[in-house]
């Protein structure tokens, strides 16, 4: 087979890529749109699966435009700057309901609300405070000490974030940034006014009293600082190790540590889509993290259980329950385990796994509590699809050493475009006990 490959693009699938055939191999190619000729050059090829990188668009699609930052296709931080948001939006819709159909033979032909920044008139403004865009721009530079990617701005990053991105290219470019630096992670709060970052060195260069001045004199607007020397395991830490958010109502300190959304512009709609209207006797949320949807159900439900295995999330949970004067049980566990001990039945199910979901005996597990309603966020459609498979009981549903006693129906799907100009999906499924 010849190293560069003439393709059709058929379409888009998960991941960022494009999907075509060629001499009975399957290749797949990013930075493309349907419909497409293109020319690629082949990066891997395993059996009949082939990875190429794109080399030129010899028939572009009517949708294409150029993409705003020069960077595009180099930095790796964006997928789909080479298209229209509304057209990105369509095509992650088009990518959910064949991802949840092919893997979890869930057929969903009713409407997927969208929820997008463009909707509060930030349609030219594709900023919000990613947490892996910096370290992806970032952290590459920092793994390849030969040169320095020439990385100047970054238009989807927040003004401050793209302020300390440029504080921190200028100390490498300089060499004045400490060498073995692992990841720099940079965190920005809700008014995109103060920074935490978290550096992880393989060992620390000079002490860490130095090295924390060091970053401090070069981010004003630095507000805590978390150093990790990787060989010792140990952390040193300069501010109060935490930001604040707001978000419904409600202040959240959130540590280095622990996980809270990231889209500013959507966060408000994510919490009311999810817990506005929502009352009862009993509510449940698993992976609760710091307590983003936990505080405002425990205005409306006589009881709340939240149930986290972070450590540092659940003590940020407890702090910011007492702070909102709300009665929470809190529980620092696996949600799994959880699942395996509790019995008592709830009217309503928050959960918000990370990429690797529930997994099917979870999923079983989940559906024996009998919960009236489930509200399943999920970052990941592919294993969305496998949970759901459980929950619904459809033809595709994995096997698990659990009977169901328990079925469910999809009632709503809303896609929260929380990461827009990635081929990220941020999906919620709102189900009904049926059975």
């Amino acid at each position: 087979m010849a190293n560069e490959l003439q393709l059709s693009i058929d379409k888009l699938v998960y991941g960022g890529e494009g999907l075509a055939h060629a001499e009975g191999n399957t290749v797949f190619v990013p930075y493309v749109l349907p419909g497409e000729q293109v020319r690629a050059a082949v990066r891997t090829k395993k059996k009949k699966l082939i990875h190429a990188n794109l080399v030129e668009v010899q028939k572009p699609a009517a949708s294409r435009i150029a993409a705003k930052c020069p960077h595009f296709g180099v930095c790796g931080g964006c997928h789909y700057q080479h298209i229209e948001v509304r057209e990105q939006l369509r095509l992650k819709k088009e990518i959910l309901r064949e991802t949840l159909a092919r893997l979890g033979g869930v057929e969903w032909s009713g409407q997927i609300r969208e929820h997008s920044a463009e909707q509060y008139g930030y349609r030219n403004r594709a900023q919000w405070a990613f947490r892996d865009a910096l370290p992806r721009a970032f952290g590459y530079f920092l793994a390849e000490s030969a040169h320095i990617l020439p990385i100047d701005q970054c238009p989807v990053l927040s003004p401050r974030l793209a302020e300390t991105f440029t504080k921190l290219q200028e100390l490498a470019r300089s060499n004045s940034l400490p060498p073995g630096i692992l990841e720099i992670e940079a965190f920005a709060d809700s008014t995109d006014e103060k920074i935490a970052l978290n550096v992880a060195f393989e060992r620390y260069p000079k002490p860490a009293k130095e090295l924390l001045a060091e970053f401090k004199a070069a981010i004003p607007a630095l507000e805590s600082l978390l150093l990790q020397d990787d060989s010792k395991k140990r952390f040193d830490l300069d501010g109060p190790g935490y930001l604040l958010h707001r978000a419904g109502g409600f202040t959240y300190r959130v540590n280095h540590l622990s996980f809270f959304q990231v889209n500013r512009f959507l966060i408000e709609d994510l919490l009311e889509t999810i817990t506005g209207g929502t009352k009862g006797a009993y509510a449940l949320d698993l992976y609760a993290g710091v307590g983003f949807f936990t505080l405002p159900l425990a205005k409306s439900f006589a009881k709340v259980v939240s149930v986290d295995a972070n450590p540092s999330a659940t003590r940020d949970l407890r702090t910011n329950a007492e702070a909102a004067g709300v009665s929470v049980t809190s529980e620092n566990e696996h949600a799994e385990e959880f699942l395996k001990k509790h019995k008592e039945q709830p009217d309503l199910v928050v959960l918000d796994p990370p990429r690797a979901g529930l997994g099917a005996d979870a999923a079983a597990r989940l559906a024996n509590l009998g919960a009236a309603e489930i509200a399943y966020l999920s970052c990941d459609p592919a294993t969305l699809a496998r949970d759901l498979a459980v929950l619904l009981g459809t033809a595709r549903k994995p096997e698990t050493s659990i009977e169901t006693e328990h079925k469910y129906e999809i009632g709503e799907v809303h896609l929260f475009d929380l990461f827009p100009q990635t081929f990220h999906i941020e999906t919620l499924v709102r189900l009904r006990r049926v059975s």
